[in-house]
């Protein structure tokens, strides 16, 4: 007990990145693609290219790497199961969507039903891949 199996982090941290960034996929182009559209015309806002893409999958999977590492840095404190995993989604959850959604929405004047879509989406989002995430993690 104690210590970190960052091979397993690894794994289940690119699991965990898989599922968030299919996760943003449905999000941002099924469900709100048409709405952003609009919504990047309206305000002369560039359309996003291939070098934007690739740089948010990558820190994507970074983010479901950081969040399984959190899961394995909690889990002696908290105990190996779904109820750690589901706190460790929340924190990154929180930071992501909560703090960093509404300070960057509202410097952008992005509409509240955006911002609450996301962030309720979201939540499901991050509790789903730190679920996976950490069923794949066992320790050292």
């Amino acid at each position: 007990m104690g210590n970190i199996n960052f091979g397993r982090v690894l794994l289940g941290g690119l699991v965990a990145g898989l599922v968030l960034n299919i996760g943003e996929f449905i999000l941002n182009d099924v469900i709100l693609g048409a709405q952003m559209k609009t919504f990047f015309a309206e305000h002369k806002f560039p359309e996003l290219g291939n070098h934007f893409m690739m740089l948010a999958i990558g820190l994507t999977f970074v983010m479901g790497i950081v969040l399984v590492l959190g899961y394995a840095a909690i889990r002696p404190r908290f105990g190996a199961g779904a109820k750690t995993a589901i706190v460790a989604g929340l924190f990154a959850w929180f930071a992501v969507y909560v703090y960093c959604g509404l300070i960057n929405g509202s410097a952008m004047s992005i509409p509240a039903s955006f911002l609450l879509m996301g962030i309720g989406y979201g939540l499901v989002e991050y509790v789903l891949a730190a679920l996976a995430g950490a069923w794949l993690y066992k320790e050292a």
